[in-house]
């Protein structure tokens, strides 16, 4: 498997001088995936839970609803120039039944920036959600909110050595950390902690948090959606069209969440005040 921390070397500048010296970075590497052979997207990652983002991503994109969905999914030969299997090409063979996506929508390759920009229009983006978020019996305390950045950046390994990546955590009610991914793309954090949750039969997600700690764009609150989550808290600010998607699916959607003080963009019924 890649490694998700590279050195390289670089000239340090400061007030007494400048020094060369070697810099961790974080990896960033392009991973093919397939369904049945064909290509489907290249997005790229942090390698690492390749597997749990694969399962993600089909979710939101609306192709999977639950693990089941998923015959098989391996590695497929993809070397280097010394020969080597770079594990960065994921084939997955959907289960009978399950049907093929079709490739049409989406251009073939999508950044670790930017989730949708292979789509072809936005109605194309409004993946059908498949669960009412309003059943979700879901309520917050604002001092939970107030801690989930804190645990979060806690367990921020890579971050550490790197300061270069992005978090998604899955949280319950009373704040208790049910899985943390980090990644160079923020929708690829998302996909690998909701993949996760997939695989272990945890969705509909419908008494969890998803925190993120960037901004909550379009995209998240839509793979927010349609995993059932009923809550979405960044650490940012949201964007015009990630509050619509959120008040228009039911969403509570927390901005800001900065210490003790958040905005509150729509769903502030599953919002305890202190």
């Amino acid at each position: 498997m890649g490694r998700v921390t590279a050195r390289r070397s670089v000239l340090r500048i400061g007030q007494s001088g400048s020094v060369r010296r070697p810099d961790t970075l974080a990896v960033e590497e392009p991973l093919e995936i397939r369904t049945a052979g064909r290509a489907l997207t290249v997005t790229m990652r942090t390698p690492g839970n390749d597997i749990d983002l694969v399962h993600g991503f089909l979710l939101g994109e609306g192709i999977i609803s639950s693990a089941r969905d998923v015959s098989v999914i391996r590695y497929c030969d993809g070397v280097d120039d010394e020969g080597a299997n770079t594990y960065n090409v994921l084939d997955v063979a959907l289960a009978p039944g399950v049907p093929e996506p079709a490739n049409a929508d989406r251009n073939f390759l999508s950044t670790s920036a930017c989730g949708v920009c292979g789509k072809a229009s936005l109605d194309a983006v409004r993946v059908r959600a498949p669960y009412d978020l309003a059943d979700s019996p879901l309520t917050v305390a604002t001092a939970v909110l107030s801690s989930l950045p804190a645990t979060m950046r806690a367990r921020q390994r890579v971050f550490d050595s790197t300061g270069g990546l992005h978090a998604a955590g899955l949280f319950t009610a009373d704040g208790a950390l049910l899985a943390l991914r980090e990644d160079v793309g923020r929708h690829n954090a998302v996909d690998k902690v909701l993949g996760w949750a997939l695989t272990e039969n945890r969705v509909p997600l419908s008494e969890s948090i998803l925190a993120v700690s960037g901004r909550a764009s379009f995209e998240l609150v839509q793979k927010a959606v349609v995993a059932g989550v009923p809550m979405l808290a960044a650490v940012s600010a949201p964007s015009s069209l990630a509050v619509d998607l959120a008040a228009e699916s039911g969403l509570s959607l927390v901005g800001f969440l900065r210490g003790e003080t958040m905005n509150v963009y729509t769903g502030e019924q599953r919002i305890k005040l202190a």
